[in-house]
């Protein structure tokens, strides 16, 4: 499927290179600071990665690379400058440690809904405005309808993600104990607070893991290597939300995933559809653990 012309351009990169260690040490930051929960060693490792960016980029190279399907690409065999990794790091790391700022326990009540709106806004607004009015580059930028219509393939791959989601997601969460990293939901009030902020941090997570963290990486790295690069971050992210225990073994291949989706079809619109699929399913089975007998007839578990 062709990339939207909005989708920031592509250049050629080698295989394997050097400048994984300081990408490898960003992304490590997600961990120390949303799993392991010790601010210092996150800081430290982002002042490491981005201190080596720097020394590498101060190292005599060809800054020139052919492009690969890149709108800034002139005439056939024409190059193009190297995007710079240090930026790239500095917006991944801006959005980090916004979000480190505040706990990601989940909480309904009215200033943690702020304290959250605030931090993942500003994680995703920041960078944003940096590389489009600081650095200049448009390096971030949020394709929403990708390359065209959505193939039956996509329809079908909806489908499956309701039926996936159905089958997994009451297991694990009841029979985990996980559901209990969630409040309580038992009034109409607290259950409307819920169904929004699922959703609006599903959302989220697509605008700064993939369009943001995803698509800075790929401009450095091949697709795998930037794939899994995000989906440390992504994944460290949702474990302090309250995925744990054996979440990671679903989190992982869901990260993955939408790193993929995203890369085939260049379409916010549809990694969010599969989001809020996913996310629907989650707020139904947090409703019927949360509520023994409301929901038991939708559900095996």
């Amino acid at each position: 499927m062709p990339a939207h012309p909005d989708a920031a351009p592509v250049p050629v990169v080698p295989t394997w290179s050097w400048h994984l260690l300081p990408a490898l040490l960003v992304c490590l930051a997600a961990p120390a600071f949303f799993v392991l929960r010790i601010p210092w060693v996150g800081w430290v490792l982002l002042a490491i990665g981005m201190a080596v960016a720097v020394a590498m980029e101060r190292v005599p190279a060809a800054q020139r690379v052919p492009a690969r399907g890149s709108a800034t690409a002139g005439p056939a065999g024409e190059a193009v400058r190297r995007p710079s990794l240090t930026r790239d790091l500095s917006l991944i790391a801006v959005g980090l440690l916004i979000v480190s700022v505040i706990p990601l326990k989940a909480e309904l009540d009215n200033l943690a809904i702020l304290r959250f709106a605030l931090a993942l806004g500003g994680a995703v607004a920041v960078p944003y405005a940096i590389s489009r009015w600081v650095y200049r580059d448009r390096a971030i930028r949020f394709p929403w309808r990708g390359g065209g219509r959505w193939t039956a393939f996509q329809w079908t791959w909806l489908v499956a993600v309701l039926l996936l989601g159905w089958l997994i997601l009451p297991f694990y969460f009841i029979t985990s104990g996980v559901y209990l990293n969630w409040p309580v939901v038992d009034t109409p009030d607290l259950i409307a607070r819920l169904f929004v902020g699922v959703g609006a941090v599903g959302i989220w997570d697509e605008l700064f893991f993939i369009c943001t963290c995803f698509a800075l990486l790929r401009r450095h790295f091949p697709f795998w290597q930037a794939n899994i690069l995000q989906s440390i971050v992504f994944v460290s992210f949702l474990w302090e939300l309250g995925y744990q225990a054996w979440g990671p073994l679903l989190t992982i291949p869901f990260a993955l995933l939408q790193g993929f989706i995203f890369m085939k079809t260049r379409s916010l619109a549809y990694v969010v559809t599969v989001h809020l699929l996913f996310d629907a399913v989650v707020f139904l089975v947090l409703v019927h653990a949360h509520n023994p007998g409301m929901l038991d007839w939708l559900f095996l578990v």
